[in-house]
């Protein structure tokens, strides 16, 4: 009792203007960009060590296509946060500009790319749609059976999520921000006065503000608050390939190609090729309750699932045929029913924010940060991102649902939204 009178009186102001929880590269680029905007008195706790959720096992693709103009400025932006990092900390981020190539296998697919042409004009993004005859100068090692053409951006890449991470996690150290790691945050409760009070251990911290970042264990942190999130794991593959002398003899490094047929985003990994394979038949995990002591773990993976696929994937580019698979990864991914983050206040409480469920979260993780940032600090949104307002999903629903949902959403790979979306 006597410490619970000290901790509550001894200063009724926060400690801290923001906590963020979760140490990924989600919950860094949040803490980064509210340092950059002044709020320096802040803390990250993490569980584990920084990057230990999904973020260090994540393949880095960013990209800078979107088929809605809003969520493309998160794309937009964060390369360009991960480089101003970079350069601030002199932590290498392992930016490789290979550019992207999505394939169109049906006139729906080319149209629908066709008509982005504008909206990236506006954004001053390099962006074309390339014909079957443009492609093998751009790649030259794919089949182009079924291929109409293909939206090329030229800027995209990948980075290493680990060192993207640590770059934003330094420069917030830099400007004042605090990080702890392996601070498991327990209870979490908001005060009569509407501070919010976090757990961790054997401590106590007061802020004004609470960020919810924590992925997959987004959910069940926030259920003794009486919230119920539509946010669950699943399982998510992705094999890399022994060295290939095709690969190795092209000459420059090969750029990303997203296939919705297979679906799978398919890049070069040194002198071999890396496959993030979106299952047809995916696979939920661990939806009654994540285990206590996951961290940094890896799941079984199960190769016989991603065969159907894998043909597929050798039939688009026959290097793979010849090229023996040497690492097969099966990490667990968060996801909302319709694919994208939960970003925003939620609304039950005051000063409760998330950044979680990101299908995309390396390819996001830098414009999201700045995006959640300015809505705290601004007390607005920046700009209009209904998409992922935490409000859409006000009406809940039975979990068996929301879990269909959200397995057929990731099934789709690929696939164009709805004519009326485009």
């Amino acid at each position: 009792m006597q410490r619970l009178v000290i901790d509550w009186g001894k200063q009724m102001a926060a400690d801290y203007q923001a906590i963020v929880i979760g140490g990924g590269i989600v919950g860094c680029s949040v803490l980064y960009a509210l340092a950059e905007r002044g709020w320096t008195n802040t803390l990250l706790l993490e569980k584990n060590e920084l990057t230990s959720g999904s973020t260090w096992h994540a393949a880095g693709n960013c990209t800078h296509f979107g088929h809605d103009a809003e969520m493309t400025r998160l794309y937009v932006e964060t390369l360009k946060v991960y480089e101003r990092a970079e350069k601030e900390s002199g932590q290498s981020i392992g930016f490789h500009k290979t550019g992207s190539l999505r394939l169109a296998t049906t006139k729906e697919e080319l149209a629908a790319y066709k008509k982005l042409e504008p909206v990236y004009e506006r954004l001053g993004v390099p962006y074309r749609v390339v014909t079957p005859e443009e492609i093998p100068e751009i790649h030259p090692l794919m089949s182009l059976d079924n291929v109409l053409g293909a939206a090329h951006t030229p800027e995209d890449g990948y980075v290493d999520p680990s060192g993207a991470t640590l770059a934003m996690a330094a420069c917030a150290r830099a400007r004042g921000a605090q990080i702890k790691r392996h601070s498991a945050v327990g209870k979490i409760e908001q005060l009569p006065d509407a501070r919010w009070r976090v757990h961790s251990g054997d401590q106590s911290y007061t802020a004004e503000h609470i960020v919810i970042a924590t992925s997959f264990w987004a959910r069940e942190m926030v259920v003794q608050l009486g919230l119920d999130l539509p946010l669950y794991p699943l399982e998510h593959h992705e094999i890399i390939t022994e060295d290939s002398a095709e690969v190795a003899q092209v000459g420059f490094e090969l750029p990303t190609v997203r296939d919705p047929l297979i679906p799978a985003n398919i890049r070069q990994e040194r002198n071999g090729i890396l496959l993030g394979i979106y299952e047809s038949q995916p696979v939920a995990w661990s939806t009654n309750g994540i285990p206590p002591d996951f961290g940094q773990e890896l799941l079984v993976p199960n190769l016989d699932r991603l065969m159907p696929h894998f043909k597929k994937a050798m039939t688009r580019m026959p290097v793979l045929a010849e090229a023996g698979i040497k690492v097969a990864n099966n990490g667990p991914i968060c996801y909302t029913p319709d694919g994208l983050p939960m970003l925003g206040t939620l609304p039950t409480h005051d000063n409760l924010w998330i950044a979680a469920g990101f299908s995309a979260g390396i390819g996001t993780g830098g414009g999201s940060g700045q995006y959640l940032a300015a809505h705290m600090v601004d007390g607005q949104a920046p700009y209009n991102l209904p998409g992922v307002d935490p409000a859409r999903f006000a009406v809940s629903q039975p979990r068996a649902a929301i879990i269909e949902k959200i397995l057929a959403t990731y099934a789709a790979g690929y696939s164009v939204p709805d004519a009326e979306k485009v």
